[in-house]
Protein backbone atom coordinates (compact mmCIF):
# COMPACT_ATOMS: atom_id res chain seq x y z
CA UNK A 1 0.00 0.00 0.00
CA UNK A 2 1.24 3.60 -1.21
CA UNK A 3 1.73 5.92 1.94
CA UNK A 4 -0.98 8.15 1.47
CA UNK A 5 -3.27 5.18 1.19
CA UNK A 6 -1.85 3.94 4.48
CA UNK A 7 -2.11 7.26 6.47
CA UNK A 8 -5.44 7.74 5.23
CA UNK A 9 -6.34 4.29 6.21
CA UNK A 10 -5.17 4.97 9.85
CA UNK A 11 -6.92 7.99 10.27
CA UNK A 12 -10.43 6.67 8.51
CA UNK A 13 -9.92 3.93 10.99
CA UNK A 14 -9.52 6.37 14.04
CA UNK A 15 -12.57 8.26 12.41
CA UNK A 16 -14.88 5.41 12.66
CA UNK A 17 -13.73 3.94 16.03
CA UNK A 18 -16.74 4.58 18.16
CA UNK A 19 -16.32 5.88 21.29
CA UNK A 20 -12.92 6.96 20.63
CA UNK A 21 -11.57 10.03 23.01
CA UNK A 22 -9.59 12.45 20.88
CA UNK A 23 -6.43 13.80 23.22
CA UNK A 24 -4.09 13.74 20.03
CA UNK A 25 -4.88 16.71 17.59
CA UNK A 26 -5.58 19.86 19.62
CA UNK A 27 -8.97 19.98 19.14
CA UNK A 28 -11.88 21.48 20.89
CA UNK A 29 -14.04 18.78 21.98
CA UNK A 30 -16.29 20.39 24.46
CA UNK A 31 -19.75 21.34 23.68
CA UNK A 32 -20.24 24.93 21.94
CA UNK A 33 -21.95 27.50 22.49
CA UNK A 34 -25.64 27.39 21.51
CA UNK A 35 -25.46 30.58 19.54
CA UNK A 36 -22.65 28.61 17.68
CA UNK A 37 -24.65 25.20 16.96
CA UNK A 38 -27.99 27.38 16.14
CA UNK A 39 -25.59 30.01 13.46
CA UNK A 40 -24.84 26.33 11.68
CA UNK A 41 -28.51 25.33 11.58
CA UNK A 42 -29.73 28.31 10.88
CA UNK A 43 -27.33 29.09 7.86
CA UNK A 44 -28.39 25.44 6.48
CA UNK A 45 -32.28 25.74 7.03
CA UNK A 46 -31.74 29.19 5.16
CA UNK A 47 -30.04 27.36 2.25
CA UNK A 48 -27.12 29.79 2.51
CA UNK A 49 -24.81 26.89 1.72
CA UNK A 50 -26.26 27.65 -2.25
CA UNK A 51 -24.49 30.90 -2.82
CA UNK A 52 -20.48 31.20 -2.76
CA UNK A 53 -18.98 33.61 -0.10
CA UNK A 54 -17.14 36.77 -0.77
CA UNK A 55 -13.67 35.25 -1.80
CA UNK A 56 -12.25 37.09 1.14
CA UNK A 57 -14.84 36.31 4.15
CA UNK A 58 -18.03 37.87 5.40
CA UNK A 59 -16.86 41.19 6.61
CA UNK A 60 -18.06 40.92 9.71
CA UNK A 61 -16.09 37.99 10.65
CA UNK A 62 -13.05 39.96 9.14
CA UNK A 63 -13.87 42.52 11.37
CA UNK A 64 -14.27 40.14 14.25
CA UNK A 65 -11.09 38.40 13.69
CA UNK A 66 -9.27 41.80 13.65
CA UNK A 67 -10.36 42.88 16.95
CA UNK A 68 -10.19 39.27 18.75
CA UNK A 69 -6.24 39.01 17.86
CA UNK A 70 -6.01 43.33 18.28
CA UNK A 71 -4.48 44.15 15.11
CA UNK A 72 -7.23 46.73 13.77
CA UNK A 73 -5.40 47.77 10.69
CA UNK A 74 -4.61 45.00 9.09
CA UNK A 75 -6.28 43.07 6.30
CA UNK A 76 -7.73 39.60 6.87
CA UNK A 77 -8.54 36.69 4.52
CA UNK A 78 -10.33 33.68 5.41
CA UNK A 79 -9.74 30.24 4.23
CA UNK A 80 -10.06 26.70 4.15
CA UNK A 81 -8.36 26.33 7.33
CA UNK A 82 -5.07 27.85 8.29
CA UNK A 83 -3.44 24.72 6.43
CA UNK A 84 -4.43 26.31 3.41
CA UNK A 85 -3.69 29.82 4.54
CA UNK A 86 0.05 28.90 5.06
CA UNK A 87 0.14 26.58 2.41
CA UNK A 88 -1.31 29.60 0.25
CA UNK A 89 1.67 31.70 2.34
CA UNK A 90 4.54 29.76 1.44
CA UNK A 91 3.48 29.61 -2.50
CA UNK A 92 4.08 32.97 -2.49
CA UNK A 93 6.77 34.06 -0.74
CA UNK A 94 9.26 30.92 -0.77
CA UNK A 95 11.67 30.96 -2.79
CA UNK A 96 14.37 28.21 -4.63
CA UNK A 97 17.63 28.91 -2.84
CA UNK A 98 16.62 31.04 0.00
CA UNK A 99 16.21 29.86 3.50
CA UNK A 100 13.01 28.87 5.58
CA UNK A 101 14.06 29.00 8.85
CA UNK A 102 12.29 27.77 11.71
CA UNK A 103 12.05 25.56 15.38
CA UNK A 104 12.68 21.81 16.40
CA UNK A 105 10.28 20.64 17.37
CA UNK A 106 7.74 23.03 15.14
CA UNK A 107 4.59 21.92 13.23
CA UNK A 108 5.92 19.93 10.07
CA UNK A 109 3.47 20.83 6.94
CA UNK A 110 5.10 24.49 6.18
CA UNK A 111 8.47 22.84 6.34
CA UNK A 112 7.19 20.25 3.29
CA UNK A 113 5.53 23.73 1.38
CA UNK A 114 8.79 25.32 2.25
CA UNK A 115 10.56 22.49 0.59
CA UNK A 116 8.30 21.76 -2.09
CA UNK A 117 8.79 25.75 -3.22
CA UNK A 118 12.25 25.03 -3.41
CA UNK A 119 14.23 26.74 0.06
CA UNK A 120 15.98 24.92 2.61
CA UNK A 121 14.80 24.58 5.50
CA UNK A 122 16.43 25.26 8.53
CA UNK A 123 15.20 24.04 11.93
CA UNK A 124 16.81 25.47 15.15
CA UNK A 125 16.48 23.44 18.25
CA UNK A 126 14.70 24.40 21.24
CA UNK A 127 13.78 21.14 22.85
CA UNK A 128 16.35 21.97 25.63
CA UNK A 129 15.57 23.30 29.99
CA UNK A 130 18.25 25.86 28.80
CA UNK A 131 16.72 28.07 27.20
CA UNK A 132 13.67 27.27 28.30
CA UNK A 133 12.10 25.38 25.80
CA UNK A 134 11.75 28.06 23.33
CA UNK A 135 13.55 30.08 20.57
CA UNK A 136 16.16 32.88 21.86
CA UNK A 137 17.04 35.75 20.07
CA UNK A 138 20.60 34.94 20.25
CA UNK A 139 19.82 31.78 18.57
CA UNK A 140 17.40 33.61 15.62
CA UNK A 141 20.24 36.07 14.90
CA UNK A 142 23.45 33.52 14.56
CA UNK A 143 21.30 31.66 11.94
CA UNK A 144 19.76 34.39 9.71
CA UNK A 145 21.59 36.44 6.71
CA UNK A 146 21.12 37.75 3.71
CA UNK A 147 19.62 34.65 2.12
CA UNK A 148 17.34 34.06 4.93
CA UNK A 149 14.09 34.20 2.48
CA UNK A 150 11.35 33.52 5.71
CA UNK A 151 11.46 32.52 9.37
CA UNK A 152 8.15 30.68 11.00
CA UNK A 153 6.96 30.40 14.34
CA UNK A 154 4.88 28.95 15.84
CA UNK A 155 3.88 30.65 19.14
CA UNK A 156 2.65 29.65 21.32
CA UNK A 157 4.81 26.48 20.18
CA UNK A 158 3.62 22.67 18.84
CA UNK A 159 3.79 20.64 20.41
CA UNK A 160 5.58 22.20 23.85
CA UNK A 161 3.19 24.74 25.08
CA UNK A 162 5.94 27.37 25.25
CA UNK A 163 5.01 31.51 24.44
CA UNK A 164 7.22 33.90 23.87
CA UNK A 165 7.16 37.34 25.24
CA UNK A 166 6.54 40.73 23.84
CA UNK A 167 10.30 41.88 24.16
CA UNK A 168 11.39 38.54 22.38
CA UNK A 169 9.01 38.79 19.48
CA UNK A 170 10.01 42.34 19.16
CA UNK A 171 13.40 41.07 18.70
CA UNK A 172 12.82 38.61 16.37
CA UNK A 173 10.74 41.24 14.23
CA UNK A 174 13.75 43.21 14.17
CA UNK A 175 16.00 40.19 13.10
CA UNK A 176 13.85 39.77 10.19
CA UNK A 177 13.67 43.16 9.29
CA UNK A 178 17.46 43.35 9.11
CA UNK A 179 17.58 41.02 6.96
CA UNK A 180 14.49 41.24 4.95
CA UNK A 181 12.85 38.42 5.93
CA UNK A 182 9.27 37.61 6.01
CA UNK A 183 7.77 36.52 9.14
CA UNK A 184 4.84 34.10 9.52
CA UNK A 185 4.07 34.41 12.73
CA UNK A 186 1.44 31.22 13.21
CA UNK A 187 -0.97 32.30 15.97
CA UNK A 188 -2.69 28.92 16.26
CA UNK A 189 -3.25 28.57 19.74
CA UNK A 190 -2.31 32.00 21.01
CA UNK A 191 -6.15 32.15 22.42
CA UNK A 192 -4.65 29.90 25.29
CA UNK A 193 -1.97 32.31 26.30
CA UNK A 194 -1.56 33.97 28.91
CA UNK A 195 -0.15 36.95 26.92
CA UNK A 196 0.52 37.03 23.47
CA UNK A 197 2.04 39.20 21.15
CA UNK A 198 1.55 39.66 17.19
CA UNK A 199 4.90 39.83 15.55
CA UNK A 200 2.48 42.31 13.02
CA UNK A 201 2.66 45.16 15.65
CA UNK A 202 6.58 45.68 15.29
CA UNK A 203 7.15 44.70 11.61
CA UNK A 204 3.71 45.20 9.39
CA UNK A 205 4.99 45.33 6.03
CA UNK A 206 6.33 41.85 6.04
CA UNK A 207 4.65 40.22 8.99
CA UNK A 208 2.18 37.50 8.45
CA UNK A 209 0.15 36.07 10.91
CA UNK A 210 -2.07 33.20 10.49
CA UNK A 211 -5.29 32.24 12.56
CA UNK A 212 -7.00 29.10 13.23
CA UNK A 213 -10.72 28.13 14.17
CA UNK A 214 -10.19 24.42 14.74
CA UNK A 215 -8.50 24.65 18.61
CA UNK A 216 -10.25 27.30 19.95
CA UNK A 217 -13.54 26.86 18.51
CA UNK A 218 -14.09 23.31 17.87
CA UNK A 219 -14.46 23.65 14.25
CA UNK A 220 -11.82 21.35 12.87
CA UNK A 221 -13.53 19.08 10.33
CA UNK A 222 -15.49 22.23 8.97
CA UNK A 223 -12.25 24.04 7.99
CA UNK A 224 -11.73 27.22 8.28
CA UNK A 225 -8.90 29.56 9.27
CA UNK A 226 -7.66 32.97 8.19
CA UNK A 227 -4.44 35.19 7.06
CA UNK A 228 -3.90 38.46 8.52
CA UNK A 229 -1.40 40.69 7.09
CA UNK A 230 -0.48 44.08 5.72
CA UNK A 231 -3.31 44.72 2.36
CA UNK A 232 -0.57 44.61 -0.13
CA UNK A 233 0.15 41.05 1.00
CA UNK A 234 -3.51 40.17 1.32
CA UNK A 235 -3.52 41.59 -2.18
CA UNK A 236 -0.75 39.11 -3.58
CA UNK A 237 -2.09 36.02 -1.77
CA UNK A 238 -5.66 36.83 -2.58
CA UNK A 239 -4.28 36.89 -6.66
CA UNK A 240 -4.45 33.24 -7.44
CA UNK A 241 -5.69 31.58 -3.94
CA UNK A 242 -6.09 27.74 -3.66
CA UNK A 243 -10.12 28.47 -3.11
CA UNK A 244 -11.36 32.05 -4.97
CA UNK A 245 -15.24 31.33 -4.26
CA UNK A 246 -14.68 32.01 -0.40
CA UNK A 247 -14.65 29.44 2.42
CA UNK A 248 -17.79 27.25 3.61
CA UNK A 249 -20.86 29.03 4.46
CA UNK A 250 -21.80 27.34 7.41
CA UNK A 251 -18.03 27.65 8.98
CA UNK A 252 -18.24 31.14 8.47
CA UNK A 253 -21.44 31.82 10.48
CA UNK A 254 -20.32 29.19 12.94
CA UNK A 255 -17.37 31.49 13.63
CA UNK A 256 -19.31 34.69 13.70
CA UNK A 257 -21.45 33.48 16.53
CA UNK A 258 -18.39 32.00 18.43
CA UNK A 259 -16.25 35.39 17.99
CA UNK A 260 -19.59 37.11 19.05
CA UNK A 261 -20.07 35.44 22.30
CA UNK A 262 -16.55 34.23 22.96
CA UNK A 263 -16.16 36.47 26.24
CA UNK A 264 -19.58 34.35 27.62
CA UNK A 265 -18.15 30.86 27.68
CA UNK A 266 -14.29 30.86 26.57
CA UNK A 267 -12.79 31.78 29.78
CA UNK A 268 -14.74 28.33 31.45
CA UNK A 269 -13.48 26.29 28.19
CA UNK A 270 -9.50 27.74 29.67
CA UNK A 271 -10.07 27.03 32.82
CA UNK A 272 -11.34 23.68 32.07
CA UNK A 273 -8.63 22.44 29.51
CA UNK A 274 -6.03 24.11 32.57
CA UNK A 275 -7.88 21.57 35.14
CA UNK A 276 -7.56 18.94 32.07
CA UNK A 277 -3.48 19.81 32.35
CA UNK A 278 -3.06 19.64 36.04
CA UNK A 279 -4.41 16.25 36.31
CA UNK A 280 -2.63 15.11 33.56
CA UNK A 281 0.80 16.43 35.49
CA UNK A 282 -0.59 15.00 38.27
CA UNK A 283 -1.13 11.71 36.95
CA UNK A 284 2.31 11.52 35.38
CA UNK A 285 4.29 12.23 38.43
CA UNK A 286 3.18 9.07 39.90
CA UNK A 287 4.61 6.87 37.20
CA UNK A 288 8.37 6.39 37.34
CA UNK A 289 10.21 7.59 34.35
CA UNK A 290 7.51 10.13 33.42
CA UNK A 291 8.05 14.01 32.86
CA UNK A 292 6.16 17.02 31.72
CA UNK A 293 8.47 19.29 31.02
CA UNK A 294 6.90 22.57 30.37
CA UNK A 295 3.84 23.59 32.79
CA UNK A 296 1.24 25.24 32.46
CA UNK A 297 1.22 25.11 29.07
CA UNK A 298 0.34 28.17 27.00
CA UNK A 299 -1.35 25.75 24.11
CA UNK A 300 -4.09 23.68 25.06
CA UNK A 301 -1.51 20.64 25.23
CA UNK A 302 1.20 18.55 27.31
CA UNK A 303 4.32 17.04 25.95
CA UNK A 304 4.84 13.70 28.78
CA UNK A 305 8.35 12.76 28.45
CA UNK A 306 8.71 9.03 27.80
CA UNK A 307 12.60 8.50 27.42
CA UNK A 308 12.93 7.73 31.11
CA UNK A 309 10.71 5.17 31.40
CA UNK A 310 12.09 2.92 29.17
CA UNK A 311 9.47 2.41 26.47
CA UNK A 312 8.97 4.50 22.91
CA UNK A 313 6.17 7.24 22.20
CA UNK A 314 5.09 4.50 19.73
CA UNK A 315 4.50 1.74 21.92
CA UNK A 316 2.33 4.24 24.40
CA UNK A 317 0.15 5.38 21.44
CA UNK A 318 -0.57 1.62 20.65
CA UNK A 319 -1.18 0.77 24.19
CA UNK A 320 -3.73 4.02 24.68
CA UNK A 321 -5.13 2.93 21.20
CA UNK A 322 -6.66 -0.26 21.80
CA UNK A 323 -8.85 1.50 25.04
CA UNK A 324 -9.58 3.68 22.44
CA UNK A 325 -7.79 6.39 23.60
CA UNK A 326 -6.12 8.80 20.94
CA UNK A 327 -2.50 10.42 21.70
CA UNK A 328 0.15 11.71 19.35
CA UNK A 329 3.85 10.70 19.00
CA UNK A 330 6.48 12.88 19.25
CA UNK A 331 7.91 11.85 15.58
CA UNK A 332 4.84 13.47 13.96
CA UNK A 333 6.46 16.55 14.65
CA UNK A 334 10.12 16.18 15.36
CA UNK A 335 12.79 13.65 13.82
CA UNK A 336 15.51 14.67 16.37
CA UNK A 337 13.71 14.60 19.51
CA UNK A 338 10.36 13.03 18.57
CA UNK A 339 11.47 9.49 20.57
CA UNK A 340 11.59 11.53 23.93
CA UNK A 341 7.62 12.16 24.15
CA UNK A 342 4.26 11.74 23.42
CA UNK A 343 1.89 14.58 22.96
CA UNK A 344 -1.58 14.68 24.72
CA UNK A 345 -4.33 17.23 23.90
CA UNK A 346 -6.71 18.88 26.67
CA UNK A 347 -9.41 20.30 25.05
CA UNK A 348 -11.46 17.93 26.04
CA UNK A 349 -14.28 16.75 28.39
CA UNK A 350 -13.17 15.97 31.94
CA UNK A 351 -13.67 12.44 31.91
CA UNK A 352 -11.72 12.15 28.96
CA UNK A 353 -8.74 13.61 30.49
CA UNK A 354 -9.63 11.75 33.52
CA UNK A 355 -9.63 8.24 31.37
CA UNK A 356 -6.18 9.03 29.94
CA UNK A 357 -4.79 9.55 33.46
CA UNK A 358 -6.69 6.31 35.02
CA UNK A 359 -4.81 4.32 32.44
CA UNK A 360 -1.64 5.97 32.39
CA UNK A 361 0.20 3.65 34.77
CA UNK A 362 -1.09 0.21 33.26
CA UNK A 363 -0.35 1.68 29.06
CA UNK A 364 3.11 2.43 30.21
CA UNK A 365 3.34 -1.09 31.20
CA UNK A 366 1.48 -2.41 28.37
CA UNK A 367 3.94 -0.34 26.01
CA UNK A 368 7.05 -2.21 27.53
CA UNK A 369 5.46 -5.53 25.66
CA UNK A 370 5.26 -3.89 22.26
CA UNK A 371 8.17 -4.24 20.67
CA UNK A 372 7.33 -3.06 17.05
CA UNK A 373 4.36 -1.09 16.84
CA UNK A 374 2.14 -0.59 13.94
CA UNK A 375 2.78 2.66 11.36
CA UNK A 376 1.53 5.92 12.62
CA UNK A 377 1.40 9.44 11.03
Amino acid sequence: MRRFEERNAYFDRLCNSEGLMWLGQNTNHFEPHPSVRQAVIDALDGGEYHAYAPPLGFEELRQLIREDIGLPDASVMLADGAVEALYNVCRNICEPGKDFVTTNPSWAWPMQFAARAGSRVIELPIYSAEQNYKLTPAQLRAAVNENTGVIYLVDPNNPLGTCHTEDEIREFADIARSVGAYFIHDATYFQFADSFSPAYRFYPEKTIVTYSFSKWLGLAGMRLGAVIAHPDLIERFASAPPNNLGSNVLSQRAAIAGLRTKSEWFPDIQRRQRRNQAAVVEAAKNVEGLAVPVYPSQANLLVVETINAGITPEALVEAFQAERVMIRQGSYHTKEFGHRFVKVSLTVPEHWADRFCELLPSMVERARSIKEPANQF
